[in-house]
């Protein structure tokens, strides 16, 4: 018996973790393939005239098992992976990509398609039905329906090898994050540095069973160090190290495959009729075309960038003041910090004893239930794939709503960063409402013997971003999986999480949860109003780092045929410099480890990131004008967030809004 193939017996179906074992997943996963592909036989095979109802329905609904698995391995591959866990993904990826070909290529199940979408003015569809029928017909086509024999194969191989080499990028950047670590064994290294935070470092070389304290490339290790070490040179090592991910011509380099990928992007793109990769993904996004995305950029850049230059030359006069006449950029965090200081009287280490995590995940809880109703209760009886992990059961009116997955604290085979992903997406069939599984994955530093875990002001921030997703998922009321939750336009996918870190600098929400973990002291009001002060402090910086960003990812997947006769640091180079604040480096590049597009599914959509921000400030100063917990807004809201992907993103947001956002409301709130 394999337990991924049998009706998970857990409450509420939950992911059998406990149950899991490795072995089972590739047997698993080539069973439910087969079942799978035997209910697209059915809808294939029928007699019945094709009509929506056995046809496109019935295709939104197959597949539903197979979901969950691969939901299940890929998310743990992310957040608790091994060598074992990786090998089985080079064996499980082709296999599912080429199950997917096979769908998108099957020509009988397309004419079905094809036919229902011809014939569609003769249904009585709803706008969820109509959008579905729309969303099936154009994936088909845009997955290579249309094209000859010939070209389908070509198509399913690109697919294959796209699907392979972005796992090797994600796996190289791991396992090279992984590979530096830094062993200090005198104390005065580390001057200027937290206590808390070289406790940390202790922990880490006590586990690696060294004396003394060992830095890493992980994000709780990497930036308290660029913030706060007066060692200029130990910053300067890290930051190279930092740099060089990926980018050091040795075993985990990514160099070569970043120019394979964008190749085969192209080739794809070319295949299925567009000029570039860029043109193809736009199509289906809020932008729908480089030139408006360049557009946007460039008018962000433009309106930024002066704003940007005056808060450098702040920082190189203090780091002048220190001798330093050639500042670097990786000088930036620690006079940044240094600033803050003088500006603000701030900084993260005195603020970190008023956000203990488990008050900020209340208040957040609490904000859930003060805008859309919703409570949360901790269950000890629901499997889990790490004694870290914590499961809520979600409540609205008393009944379940969903489940939510929280996994805080960083672990060897847990990627960096932060996100938010689903073991199990919401739908409605059979007059049955099946609930998601939500989870929230962050790397914040672990409780110490004597402290619990406390969170940067940023921390608060990612916590909060994190959380505006799971409430797109949790909160989702859909008909159909596929157009449920976060399943929207991917420059709109950002709008929740984005709009909800804006609460963490009201004052009047702020002095609810943060308060000092020892003395249970509120936030003295001097401190909470140079929060809210500090809001846009080097947000011109922010801007143009973003922004660069998002241009070199258009231009990547727009003009992939200058990579024949430059390298990659050359073109990043090049598509960068406008958006550059400090000199470059010769031994560094970002893009060997820029994993949202090279991996994650950000390629041609980093841009989204500050299309959402517009979003977000024109959605919270409608709140702002009418208070911000006003609960006629927040019921239009929570609309918005269980639509889905039913209707266009505009048209949800005009229903919520009254009118179209503003880039106005973006730069009234970070420049004044």
């Amino acid at each position: 018996m394999n337990i991924l193939t049998e009706n998970f017996n857990t409450p509420y179906h939950s992911a059998p973790f406990s149950s899991i074992k490795n072995e089972d997943y590739l047997p698993a996963f080539k069973e439910l393939i087969q079942t799978s592909e035997k209910e697209i036989d059915t809808i294939v095979n029928s007699t019945e005239e094709p009509a929506f109802k056995n046809v496109i329905e019935a295709l939104a609904y197959s597949g539903e098992q197979l979901d969950r698995a691969s939901n299940i391995f890929f998310n743990l591959n992310s957040a608790e992976t091994s060598d074992e866990l990786q090998h089985i993904a080079q064996e499980v990826s082709p296999i599912l990509t080429e199950y997917s070909s096979k769908i998108s290529q099957n020509e009988a199940l397309f004419s079905k398609i094809k036919k229902v979408y011809d014939e569609k003015a003769k249904y009585n569809l709803n706008e969820e039905q109509q959008t579905l029928l729309e969303e099936t017909y154009k994936g088909f086509v845009r997955s290579g329906a249309l094209l000859n024999e010939e070209d389908k194969e070509k198509l399913k191989k690109i697919s294959m090898d796209l699907s392979l080499k972005s796992l090797q990028f994600g796996q190289n950047v791991l396992a090279s994050t992984n590979a530096y670590f830094k062993h200090i064994t005198n104390k005065t290294d580390l001057a200027g540095i937290p206590e808390a935070i070289i406790d940390q470092y202790a922990e880490e070389a006590k586990e690696r069973n060294l004396e003394g304290w060992v830095l890493t490339l992980q994000y709780p290790s990497y930036i308290p160090l660029m913030t706060y070490a007066e060692n200029r040179e130990l910053r300067k090592e890290l930051a190279l190290a930092n740099g060089k991910k990926s980018f050091d011509g040795g075993e985990f380099d990514n160099q070569n495959l970043i120019k394979e990928l964008l190749h085969l992007k192209q080739q794809k793109a070319e295949l299925l009729g567009y000029s570039t990769y860029a043109d193809y993904v736009l199509e289906e996004r809020m932008a729908k075309s480089p030139t408006k995305v360049l557009d946007f950029l460039n008018e962000l850049l433009t309106k930024a960038k002066p704003y940007a230059a005056k808060e450098i030359e702040e920082l190189k006069s203090l780091a002048k003041a220190d001798g330093i006449d050639d500042m670097q950029s990786y000088d930036h965090a620690f006079y940044a910090e240094k600033l803050r200081k003088e500006k603000y009287d701030l900084n993260d280490e005195e603020l970190k004893p008023y956000f203990p995590l488990n008050q900020v995940q209340d208040a957040v809880f609490g904000l859930a239930n003060t805008l859309f109703g919703l409570t949360f209760e901790e269950r000890n009886d629901i499997p889990k794939y790490h004694e870290d992990v914590k499961v809520y059961e979600v409540k609205e009116n008393g009944g379940y709503k969903s489940l939510l997955y929280v996994d805080y604290f960083p672990r060897k085979g847990k990627r960096a960063g932060a996100w938010m992903t689903s073991y199990k997406n919401q739908y409605k069939k059979d007059g049955e409402n099946s609930r998601p599984h939500i989870s929230i994955v962050c790397n914040f530093s672990k409780p110490a013997k004597d402290t619990p875990s406390l969170l940067t002001f940023q921390e608060v921030t990612t916590l909060f971003h994190e959380f505006g997703h799971a409430l797109h998922g949790m909160l989702a009321d859909t008909q159909y999986p596929t157009l449920s939750g976060t399943s929207v336009k991917w420059d709109f996918v950002e709008l929740p999480s984005q709009f909800l870190e804006n609460f963490c600098y009201e004052p009047e929400f702020l002095k609810t949860f943060a308060k000092h973990y020892k003395t249970g002291e509120v936030l003295p009001d001097e401190k909470i109003q140079k929060i809210e002060q500090s809001k846009n402090f080097m947000e011109g910086y922010q801007t143009m780092r973003q922004l660069g960003f998002g241009i070199l990812d258009m231009n990547y997947h727009t003009k992939v045929g200058e990579l024949e006769h430059k390298s990659v640091k050359e073109f990043e180079d090049d598509y960068t410099k406008a958006t550059q604040l400090y000199p470059g480096n010769a031994e560094t590049a970002m893009s060997p480890s820029f994993s949202h597009i090279f991996q994650g599914g950000y390629s041609a959509g980093y841009y989204s990131y500050k299309w959402a921000e517009v979003l977000d400030a024109d959605a919270f100063q409608y709140f702002k004008e009418n208070g911000i917990f006003n609960p006629e807004i927040a019921a239009k809201y929570k609309i918005l967030l269980s639509s889905g992907g039913t209707k266009d993103p505009m048209e949800l947001y005009k229903n919520f809004r009254g009118s179209e956002p503003k880039v106005e409301s973006l730069l009234k709130r970070a420049f004044g």
